[in-house]
């Protein structure tokens, strides 16, 4: 039994939370799926998946497995790579992951480009704002905007990321603009939903610091909360690559702009373990080198 196989199943099977799309991902059928996990789950003499009619999850122990069955295969995929790099073009597939409007705006437009020039590489990218685990869920790749917390990561730069607090002009008219900071807390603030309260970077006296905002609207996506603004719904903090059309439009307007934070930027990291596949070099190389 072919037990690279075996581990590239089960990986499919978790990440896509069931056999039928693991099956239709691997062009392979469900029946054969399922008995491949069950037979390597017999082999090992441990449960590595709980079955349920609505999805797949992993056991203690099938978490840990599939931790190493990942640095395994990423193994045997950055050798065949380095083999290969010697007599022919690079190739293979890439799972990149990047925040939604990022990846409308800066991804979209150049991996066209890229895949003319890898014909033999496939692109897997999922376009997401949600908190991605990027070792746990097996991407090769990722987008990643602000602080990097993850110090297991190697980053590589792609651009600056200026933050800026706006609103539209009917709404200033109707509420005026915030003159400090001590202000926003007069006004509805559209708030970015990734946890429970909600804070905005701001420069105060010279100093960062996290300002808690509230207001009656929240969305996990920027270009909702940027259209609200334009609706006249609030103030919002956002990044000027979602704004800027806006602002140069006067369709919003910038407040409090002595109080903008430092800049931050955005980055393309990827997990310790791909540090030496050529696919993510040469991809990465690609983007730094045409992310204008």
């Amino acid at each position: 039994m072919n037990q690279l196989e075996d581990m590239r199943i089960l990986v499919e099977a978790a990440d896509r939370g069931s056999f039928s799309q693991a099956a239709l991902r691997l062009g392979q059928t469900k029946q054969l799926v399922s008995r491949r996990v069950m037979a390597l789950e017999e082999r090992l003499g441990v449960q590595l998946l709980i079955r349920t009619t609505r999805k797949l999850t992993l056991t203690e122990l099938g978490q840990e497995y599939i931790d190493r069955a990942r640095r395994i295969l990423a193994e045997v995929e950055d050798a065949e790579q380095a083999m290969a790099s010697h007599v022919v073009a690079p190739r293979g597939t890439l799972r990149i992951t990047a925040p939604l409007t990022f990846g409308q705006s800066h991804l979209s437009p150049i991996l066209a480009g890229f895949l003319s020039l890898h014909p033999e590489v496939k692109l897997d990218l999922d376009m997401t704002d949600r908190p991605i685990d990027i070792v746990g869920e097996g991407y090769d790749l990722a987008v990643r905007i602000g602080s990097l917390p993850d110090s297991s990561l190697i980053a590589r730069r792609l651009m600056p990321v200026h933050m800026v607090i706006c609103a539209a002009p009917a709404y200033l008219d109707r509420f005026g603009a915030p003159r400090t900071v001590a202000d926003l807390r007069s006004h509805d603030c559209l708030e970015y939903r990734h946890s429970r309260g909600t804070a905005w970077p701001l420069s105060v006296s010279g100093k960062l610091e996290h300002v808690p905002v509230a207001g009656s609207y929240k969305a996990n996506n920027g270009d909702v909360l940027r259209d609200a603004a334009v609706a006249g719904l609030g103030l919002v903090q956002l990044p000027t690559f979602i704004v800027q059309r806006e602002l140069d439009a006067g369709r919003l307007t910038t407040v409090l702009d002595d109080c903008a934070p430092p800049p931050s930027a955005a980055y393309l990291v990827h997990p310790a373990h791909r540090q030496k596949s050529r696919l993510v070099r040469v991809f990465t190389d690609y983007v730094v080198a045409n992310l204008g």
